[in-house]
């Protein structure tokens, strides 16, 4: 046998011993190990690859367990013929044919196309973000505060064979019950909202919990009141269903109740911690807002997004513990305590709704992953969740203060601490600055910024929105690092202005 053949590259993201089985099921599958071949040594192969014989050793005793190998007393380890009976060899993989030039003109997708995703303006972010070393990237968790063993030890409990049922099976359109109740007990009472378990539905993040909303309570005719700046992301949500997007400027206490909101059908606002100033909306508004909502006939769609992260004034209730109407539509997510990939989120509201957006849900995805559901609901009935948040918030408040202190020093004035606590500092520059290029050159300088123009709706002249604001995130980088990274980025305005 040639060792010549045994090699990998390591990677970070896999354990040395499944990059060893990973290598060995290649080559056995692509037949470079034929049937009924001897493997060298434990030993051998340990010297050829530079890794320990215990690691070897345990690689290739999965391999026998998973059926691939075969130990034999006093030889060693040889490929299964078993294994790849009644499989044809694979051929090696080949380039694509030439295209036919005889073949009809390409389709002319563009007239097609009912509508265009690709050119609405999203927000953008450097996709290897962790390799610089002041990453002001919003909206990604630092690994390093995340409890792996508590949250490997819940998937371990969810994928155990006692509850297989629970996540083996499709569960066309139900959620798991566990973490329903996890959701109903837990957390929506420390938002002030009591519900039932047919008022809430798992969904794959809050995105997709606002397209179903989009796609339910949004046709053509729909008028949509919008904050601005805001998210940009349900912006473009609601313009695939409407043009009659009404951006309402926010001031300092958040979305205004009076002349400057339009007549609308919806309002979306995120009374907590707006998105993206982080300013709070106080009682008197809400109370506004809600009473308004009654009078002139519209829902509101609240968006409570980074509620957990509050470390500094005292809980605010959500927007839909006030209502006694059932006119709010409460929209929740674990990405901000959890993690983004996760892909967990919720939508409360009357059954009537519920019902139809499990309907409508079913027919986009059926269900969240039920492993996913059963392993975070694990996690919040053991308290690693509470845990975690604790920590998240000792964390995020010393890096809230570093960065306030960090700002005041280099960038005075330019803005002015959330008063909820967050993860993000909202910064507004002179008239004359240009975001957009200055998060271009800090690039240079390893700092990571988001320009705020996209956060922005078109204003209704035609003209640029905003250009002179940015976004500061602090929950991926350390606190140590915060003050450097700001000073080279104030170093860089003063270059460029």
């Amino acid at each position: 046998m040639r060792d010549s053949i045994f090699h990998f590259e390591r990677r970070p993201n896999l354990s040395i011993q499944g990059q060893i089985r990973e290598m060995l099921v290649a080559a056995i599958l692509e037949r470079q190990l034929p049937p009924g071949a001897p493997l060298p040594s434990s030993r051998r192969m340990a010297k050829t690859l530079g890794v320990s014989r215990n690691t070897v050793v345990l690689a290739y005793q999965s391999l026998v367990d998973d059926g691939f190998l075969q130990s034999r007393e006093r030889s060693g380890f040889y490929v299964n013929p078993e294994i790849l009976k009644g499989r044809a060899a694979e051929p090696p993989a080949k380039a694509p044919p030439a295209p036919d030039r005889r073949s009809p003109a390409a389709l002319d997708w563009a007239r097609r196309m009912r509508v265009v995703p690709t050119g609405q303006t999203n927000i953008e972010k450097p996709t290897d973000w962790p390799a610089y070393p002041y990453p002001f990237i919003y909206g990604q968790v630092d690994q390093s505060l995340f409890p792996i063993a508590q949250w490997r030890e819940c998937s371990r409990q969810a994928l155990g064979r006692r509850g297989m049922d629970a996540w083996t099976g499709d569960a066309v359109a139900a959620d798991d019950p566990l973490l329903i109740e996890q959701i109903r007990t837990r957390l929506l009472p420390r938002r002030g909202i009591m519900a039932r378990a047919d008022e809430i539905l798992v969904t794959m993040g809050a995105q997709n919990a606002l397209y179903i909303l989009a796609a339910l309570l949004a046709p053509p005719d729909t008028r949509i009141a919008i904050e601005d700046p805001g998210y940009p992301d349900v912006r473009n949500i609601f313009r695939l269903k409407t043009t009659n997007i009404l951006p309402v400027p926010v001031d300092a206490q958040g979305l205004p109740v009076d002349a400057r909101l339009p007549a609308a059908d919806l309002v979306f606002v995120t009374p907590s911690h707006q998105s993206p100033t982080t300013v709070t909306l106080p009682k008197d508004r809400r109370r506004a807002l809600l009473e308004r909502a009654g009078r002139d006939d519209f829902l509101i769609i609240e968006d409570d997004y980074e509620w957990e992260t509050n470390y500094v004034a005292e809980p605010t209730p959500a927007l839909k513990s006030m209502d006694t109407d059932g006119r709010v539509i409460y929209v929740g997510s674990l990405s901000k305590t959890l993690f983004p990939g996760l892909r967990l989120g919720y939508l409360v509201a009357p059954a009537p709704l519920i019902a139809e957006a499990r309907a409508l849900r079913r027919l986009m995805l059926r269900h969240a992953p039920n492993n996913n559901q059963r392993t975070a609901a694990l996690f919040l009935s053991l308290g690693h969740h509470d845990s975690l948040v604790h920590r998240l918030n000792k964390a995020y408040r010393e890096r809230w203060q570093a960065m306030g202190e960090a700002l005041e020093t280099h960038l005075p004035g330019w803005s002015r601490a959330p008063a909820f606590g967050g993860t993000s500092y909202w910064v507004t520059g002179p008239g004359r600055l240009d975001a957009c290029q200055l998060a271009e050159r800090a690039l240079d300088d390893g700092v990571i910024i988001e320009p705020g123009q996209v956060m922005f709706a078109e204003p209704a002249d035609g003209g640029p929105a905003p250009k002179n604001h940015f976004r500061l995130g602090f929950s991926s980088i350390a606190t140590e690092r915060i003050e450097p990274g700001v000073a080279l980025l104030a170093q860089t305005i003063k270059r460029e202005s």
